[in-house]
């Protein structure tokens, strides 16, 4: 990204085990340049409000009397399976989408949505696998439901590695995945699946 030379450019940008700048100080900082009577752009990858604490920024300028302007993005959540092949919904495949934070493991709602056959897409949640794993097969899963790990997405580091729920964990171990990746959970994760009679569109007569 190329910005102009007068522009100041602040990096408040976190990892996955690096949080320089926490969010209350991201929070001063934006109220305090805005009272100064700056434009200020809050520069976010995908969706601001897709875990990417921006209802909580926009809260703080809010509460400080500053108008805010939210520009979309797309989640990390969609663009990043698209990218590496996988449709998160497909007709005849799966009809329901689920994405939640895999911080803590898979929440009650993500467990029946992987044992409903929904897409779930795990956002953060390398560490927790083995947790994710045993929770969906204690609520029913097949233990050969298709899982895919994208790591770095859109990056010319990323890397998608592939198993079912009976061994993802195993290899993700073996392979060394690491985040910043995502978790994708579902028929739809199965390989070549668009390039199977799966994924054509089917006889008018019954479309």
């Amino acid at each position: 990204m190329t910005v102009p030379y007068d522009v100041e450019v602040i990096n408040v940008g976190k990892s996955p085990t690096k949080h320089p700048v926490p969010q209350h100080e991201i929070n001063r900082i934006l109220v305090s340049l805005a009272r100064e009577g700056k434009t200020v752009v809050r520069l976010k990858g995908g969706d601001p409000y897709v875990f990417g604490r921006g209802g909580e920024e926009v809260h703080a300028c809010l509460e400080a009397g500053i108008d805010v302007e939210v520009v979309p993005g797309v989640t990390s959540a969609l663009s990043v399976p698209a990218l590496a092949g996988i449709p998160v919904t497909q007709r005849g495949v799966a009809t329901s989408l689920l994405v939640t934070t895999g911080h803590a493991g898979a929440d009650a709602a993500a467990v029946a949505a992987m044992a409903s056959g929904a897409t779930v897409v795990f956002l953060m949640g390398v560490k927790a696998l083995p947790g994710i794993v045993e929770a969906a097969q204690g609520a029913g899963c097949a233990a050969t439901t298709p899982v895919a790990i994208i790591e770095n997405g859109t990056t010319s580091r990323e890397r998608v590695t592939r198993g079912t729920l009976a061994d993802i964990s195993r290899i993700a171990r073996e392979t060394g995945v690491k985040p910043p990746a995502i978790i994708v959970v579902g028929d739809v994760a199965r390989p070549g699946l668009l390039a199977s009679a799966v994924a054509a569109t089917p006889d008018p007569k019954g479309d």
